[in-house]
């Protein structure tokens, strides 16, 4: 986990000696690289969630080491990344060895955003879920709200329960326990009701639907705008009365801060 955006790179192998693929390479990467030379691993693949800088800041340094390794991204990111040598088509496995690996078209974040489900047991969700909290949908090559929602909600969370999901931030989580705690999902399945705060969004006003912890200790909104579209934005670009003043909803926390194009 990079220490400044906390962003993930994975190293997926599927036997010792075996092969593996490079999930993400926001770095450090270095240990990855020791990780596979001690193995010693092929690696047949370095596959991207997404084109976000803090997902590919060190996707040279990789290639360095494994010049040839195809680099692969969703087909409408693939001139975002300069490293990207190929593309992943939804639907369609990538095999490694043993390993059988699932691109998953997961939009809202970014328009080519994918997760990648490993042998039926484990997705990489990028920047879409994260344990107990979400991506949002006012990024570089975003698309909307309502491709968040599904991509979440038709897509990830159908899997069996017990998928264990591995965020492109922070902790590790399963199908299960976002099912029963993430407080957005817990809104959309009808568990919990809406909030109705009246609030100040990005500046404009806005009706604050929920706000919830996120992955770094700040927050992320959930807010209603007045034409009754919805958004997931930063908790520190929202503001309450009740927050004092016309304060942050999130107390001054921030959800994104500056960490680029983040989660």
């Amino acid at each position: 986990m990079h220490d400044q955006w906390l962003s993930n790179t994975y190293v997926v192998a599927d036997e010792p000696g075996g092969s593996a693929v490079m999930i993400d390479a926001g770095g450090p990467v270095e240990p990855m690289l020791q990780f596979l030379e001690r193995g010693p691993f092929n690696l047949t693949h370095v596959l991207l969630t997404h084109h976000h800088y803090d997902h590919v800041a060190e996707l040279d340094r990789v290639l360095e080491r494994y010049p040839d390794t195809p680099v692969l991204i969703h087909p409408l990111e693939r001139e975002l990344v300069s490293g990207a040598t190929g593309t992943m088509q939804p639907g369609i496995a990538i095999e490694s060895g043993t390993l059988q690996i699932e691109p998953l078209h997961t939009p809202g974040h970014t328009a080519g955003m994918l997760s990648l489900l490993v042998n039926g047991s484990d997705v990489f969700t990028g920047d879409t879920l994260f344990k107990g909290s979400l991506g949002h949908a006012r990024a570089s090559g975003d698309t909307t709200y309502a491709d968040l929602r599904s991509s979440i909600m038709d897509t990830l969370l159908t899997l069996p329960p017990s998928t264990r999901i591995h965020p492109g931030h922070t902790e590790p989580t399963t199908v299960a326990d976002e099912l029963e705690h993430n407080p957005f999902v817990r809104i959309w399945r009808g568990l919990d009701p809406e909030g109705q705060e009246p609030c100040t969004a990005l500046g404009e006003p806005a009706t604050l639907v929920l706000l919830g912890d996120d992955y770094d200790g700040g927050y992320k909104a959930w807010i209603r705008w007045p034409d009754g579209s919805d958004e997931i934005v930063a908790g520190s670009r929202v503001s309450t009365a009740s927050a004092g003043g016309g304060g942050s909803a999130g107390g001054g926390g921030s959800a994104g801060g500056a960490k680029p194009s983040s989660g």
